[in-house]
């Protein structure tokens, strides 16, 4: 079993790794969902680890219905991945009805050598569990996804039926609200193998003064140590226990 770790800086890359992710996912903005980090922190954190790096490309918060230059933003995030010798990319869009958009498979072409995750746009997709399919034509590695609910575990029924319909064609990862507490109840009631969190804690300002500004607050960075008991937890679930699809 694996765990990512959604990293939304140099910094919390580098303490997924000494907590033992098994891979990163490195993005900006996660209280938005997460956005394309910037270019400079995608070359500096693909020096830093050596873990497998995986990018967010998503060009803007909010839908995942995109105008034709957000798709050229998206083409050229890409690139950008590619020629820093990143490992995957992390996309993913819909069309106006709410289906898998059928230009994600160029995507994946342009992706070439890495490996590609299908994001939780699925979760706001018409027919998640249908939505598997899509994917799945569309060439990508793996599906991450809360099970259409506001965290895996409210949504795990989804995520085994997914699971069922996805019969290994590509690998299902549990991601929202993933926690040391709850990993191991986590594997038994999805019965997948790989898991998504951001292991996150907020870090107090360093400013002398604050004011009431939402800039008075202090960063957000992944937690060394709830990575590590995430991973502890996994490496103690007894597969003995766990339902599999």
């Amino acid at each position: 079993m694996l765990l990512e770790v959604a990293a939304n800086s140099v910094a919390s890359a580098i303490a997924a790794r000494h907590g033992g992710a098994g891979r990163v996912e490195l993005c900006a903005s996660l209280a938005e969902g997460g956005v394309t980090p910037s270019h400079a922190t995608i070359a500096m954190a693909r020096e830093a680890i050596a873990l497998p790096l995986y990018v967010l490309v998503r060009p803007r918060a909010g839908d995942f219905v995109y105008a034709p230059y957000e798709w050229d933003l998206i083409h050229a995030d890409i690139a950008h991945c590619r020629r820093l010798g990143c490992d995957g990319v992390v996309v993913g869009a819909l069309d106006e009805a709410g289906r898998v958009h059928s230009r994600c498979r160029e995507l994946v072409e342009a992706a070439g050598p890495m490996g590609v995750t299908f994001h939780r746009a699925i979760d706001v997709s018409t027919d998640p569990v249908a939505a598997v399919d899509d994917v799945i034509a569309a060439g990508c590695e793996r599906i991450l996804t809360s099970g259409s609910r506001a965290h895996a575990h409210a949504g795990a029924a989804v995520i085994r039926a997914m699971a069922a319909r996805a019969g290994g064609r590509v690998a299902i990862m549990a991601g929202a609200g993933v926690t040391s507490g709850n990993i191991a109840e986590l594997v038994r009631v999805t019965g997948v193998s790989e898991f998504h969190a951001s292991a996150k804690q907020r870090l107090p300002s360093r400013q002398p003064k604050g004011v009431g500004l939402s800039m008075d607050a202090g960063e957000w960075r992944t937690d060394e140590t709830e990575v590590a008991a995430i991973v502890q937890a996994l490496a103690a679930v007894d597969p003995k226990a766990v339902n599999r699809q």
